[in-house]
């Protein structure tokens, strides 16, 4: 059987059953669990399934965009190690934007206390995770709430965004290429997203290797306004070498 024979085989099982168990598909499909890893990674490039503990789930039981709840426990490793290779790109002091995500939520987390940090953010998680924090001056940008990302958007939103300058923003991403650069599924929150690249010196980007040669509906920025994505190691080499070559750094947490 050819890979996307394979592909649609595990597709139709993952829709019609809720979800897939990576041994139960390699023995019904007489292939290794090594081979049905690289499927599922394959399905959850392309957006149609989400890889969770030992197996993936259709796109369409978490709906078109996973809310916060749903995107929490998945990868949780992956991007504990990209929020902890972030803070490597913090300046020594000075003022910094987090995005809202699950990953960039990590890294409010992890923010040093032993720095004077202002943070500008449109996120709701973000902002309960720093308003206590010491050291930390926060800014909480105001606008109309998404319930599926607790992000502020809106014309609120990009005014007070258009006010600021800061040194680095942390952005979260739901696709990047080298073609199509940072997209997302939402065009009110690609509008904010923009707007946080717009009001920063430099932009990181954090995404995990399923996010890394998937393309959402948004344009967010082109790689020529991202100067480092932060991913894993799980990263499709060639993938990352093509946004190397566009010129952005790479890192592999």
């Amino acid at each position: 059987m050819y890979a996307p024979e394979r592909h649609q085989q595990i597709l139709t099982r993952a829709r019609s059953e809720g979800r897939v168990d990576v041994t139960a598909l390699a023995g019904e499909l007489d292939v290794t669990p090594e081979t049905i890893r690289r499927d599922l990674t394959a399905l959850e490039r392309h957006g149609l399934v989400r890889r969770v503990h030992g197996g993936a789930i259709p796109v369409e039981r978490l709906g078109f965009e996973p809310g916060l709840a749903d995107r929490e426990g998945l990868l949780s490793g992956e991007k504990e190690r990209i929020a902890k290779a972030a803070l490597e790109e913090l300046p020594d002091g000075g003022a910094v934007i987090l995005d809202a995500g699950t990953t960039t939520v990590r890294l409010a987390e992890l923010l040093p206390t032993d720095r004077e940090l202002t943070v500008v953010t449109h996120a709701l998680p973000v902002a309960t995770v720093l308003a206590t924090r010491p050291g930390t001056t926060l800014h909480l940008v105001g606008g109309t709430v998404r319930g599926r990302t607790l992000a502020a958007v809106g014309s609120w939103a990009l005014r007070d965004l258009a006010e600021i300058h800061v040194d680095v923003a942390f952005l979260g991403a739901n696709g990047i290429t080298a073609d199509h650069g940072v997209t997302t599924p939402d065009l009110a929150e690609a509008a904010v997203k923009r707007a946080l690249v717009t009001a920063s010196r430099r932009t990181v980007v954090l995404a995990d290797h399923t996010k890394v040669g998937r393309v959402d509906l948004a344009r967010v920025a082109d790689l020529a306004d991202v100067d480092t994505l932060i991913t894993d190691a799980a990263v499709e080499p060639e993938l990352a070498d093509e946004i190397e070559a566009a010129g952005t750094r790479v890192v592999r947490a």
